[in-house]
């Protein structure tokens, strides 16, 4: 019984971490940057390159944490793995699609080209809210679950 709540401890902690990321990064860090003197879209996109390679880095930690932490619980956990797989579809989308075509433009960018208009940074946007909703209510369905086991 004690690992089984660890393992809902970890898998909510983790939920919830991993939200504050997106929600400070994605939807603050990403924009304000360029609020700041001197930031130029160049020297922005630069910023942006780095901040979220880091950040891909750090949700794919998360998600091998809740992995491994989340199902290999003997709890029946339907609905929460239905969200934790929408979870990993748009990391995987953003990791290996967007992303990749996002940090190219950005490269074209930096070296002062000029780039047609494109909706990847949409695509983008409401694939990180997509995930980020689904992580709060993977996070509030386990801290309901864990609640109920008390």
């Amino acid at each position: 019984m004690e690992t089984t709540k660890q393992q809902f401890n970890i898998s909510l902690i983790f939920s919830f971490i991993w939200l504050g990321f997106i929600c400070a990064i994605s939807f603050m860090e990403a924009w304000l940057k360029f609020e700041a003197d001197g930031v130029t879209l160049p020297i922005g996109l630069s910023i942006g390159k780095v901040v979220f390679t880091w950040l891909n880095r750090v949700e794919w930690m998360f998600a091998l944490i809740i992995f491994f932490n989340f199902f290999i619980s003997n709890h029946n956990l339907n609905y929460s793995k239905a969200l934790f797989i929408i979870v990993l579809v748009s990391l995987t989308l953003q990791s290996v699609w967007i992303f990749p075509l996002l940090e190219k433009r950005a490269d074209l960018i930096i070296s002062g080209q000029e780039v047609q208009r494109s909706f990847y940074h949409l695509f983008y946007i409401i694939i990180e809210f997509i995930k980020a909703i689904s992580l709060l209510l993977l996070g509030i369905k386990i801290l309901k679950l864990h609640n109920h086991g008390n």
